[in-house]
């Protein structure tokens, strides 16, 4: 049976990150985690799941080394910057999937 692999990056502030003060972000990674879970799983699949680091490259890479999946699912916040999705799929060699979860969704699902 396969098995998706959905991470949340506990994207952090530099200064925040740097001063350790994590709380916040891992909630809102948990909770990203959390609506990503509940509807790859209604819809059949095998789910593992993972909270990562604040980079999304890092988090998958981190997480492989602890799951074995057949797919990711990278579930980020709303973001200036680009995800790098055709340099995580480069580097894992996996098909990889990004999914921008908006604030609203979050408060709906609460």
């Amino acid at each position: 049976m396969s098995t998706l692999l959905i991470v949340a990056p506990a994207v952090n502030s530099r200064l925040r990150h740097w001063l350790s003060d994590e709380d916040d972000a891992r909630r809102a990674a948990q909770d990203r985690l959390r609506i990503c879970v509940e509807r790859f799983e209604r819809a059949g699949f095998t789910v593992e799941r993972r909270v990562g680091d604040r980079d999304p490259v890092q988090a998958i890479g981190d997480s492989l080394a602890l799951v074995d999946a057949d797919a990711v699912v990278v579930a980020t916040p709303p973001s200036e910057r680009p995800f790098p999705l055709e340099y995580a799929r480069d580097c894992f060699a996996l098909p990889i999937v990004h999914v921008v979860i908006e604030p609203e969704v979050l408060h709906a699902a609460a």
